[in-house]
């Protein structure tokens, strides 16, 4: 079920109704990932999709999964200014790995850091607001060349991610979960189907990686992201939380 695509005349790609989209949902609940990605890019058009990754623990197997469909692909990371060195190796790795040819890496805005975190303690004072300005906001610019996005997120992950759809409505675009009807287990297998590397901080502790001063280890007996902005109410950055309005 291809959604409408976009056209010469059309900047973006014609959203569904909520019919439409509940069908494309029933279709695609049982589907594998890699016909969800094919559906998403069926549906945006060509250089019309791009996956947004944060190449942490739980990243390699969309990337696998899409770079089966199309290496090409963008793949949009965001370098906020306070990830872990292991983490940029582990963008490299894969990249080379996986032979992608459209990886992104972008930053927050100099302007934007200099006005609101000049001291660079932001994460301390406000990390909704520090999110914003080196996530949410340099995200936000860069989909908006795009007419639908591939993320990772996995309902087993829990939190408000329990129940997410396979695709939803991300403001002027649409965004597809590939991932979303995967086990644990499925996902572990594909990993290993898939000869992926770990990332170098899994070993140590880090079940979930983010940001350097909002991440810290997990134990086994702890949820997925235990470990993320442990000890306060927040679970996510924004990016999945807020709709992306920009204009087009």
């Amino acid at each position: 079920m291809t959604l409408a695509r976009r056209t010469e005349t059309s900047p973006i790609v014609t959203l569904p109704s909520e019919a439409r989209l509940e069908a494309l949902n029933l279709a695609l609940e049982k589907a594998t990932p890699t016909e969800i990605i094919r559906e998403a890019a069926a549906s945006a058009g060509a250089g019309r999709l791009c996956l947004v990754s944060s190449f942490g623990t739980e990243s390699a197997v969309l990337i696998a999964f899409m770079a089966q469909v199309d290496p090409s692909i963008p793949v949009v990371f965001l370098d906020t200014g306070w990830l872990f060195e292991e983490t940029l190796a582990y963008r490299d790795t894969l990249t080379a790995q996986l032979g992608l040819t459209g990886v992104r890496t972008l930053q927050p805005d100099a302007a934007r850091l200099a006005e609101l975190d000049a001291e660079r303690d932001l994460w301390f004072s406000d990390p909704d607001a520090c999110c914003r300005i080196r996530k949410v906001e340099p995200l936000a610019r860069a989909l908006a060349g795009f007419d639908a996005w591939l993320n990772g997120r996995k309902r087993y992950q829990g939190g408000l991610r329990a129940d997410i759809p396979v695709v939803e409505r991300d403001g002027a675009r649409l965004k597809f979960n590939p991932l979303a009807n995967l086990g644990r287990e499925e996902v572990e297998a594909a990993h290993k189907r898939f000869g992926l590397p770990d990332h170098p901080l899994l070993a140590k502790g880090f079940n979930s990686v983010g940001c350097m001063p909002c991440t810290s280890r997990a134990s086994g007996a702890e949820g997925a992201r235990a470990g993320r902005w442990r000890g306060q109410a927040k679970t996510e950055c924004g990016i999945h939380t807020l709709l992306n309005t920009v204009d087009r």
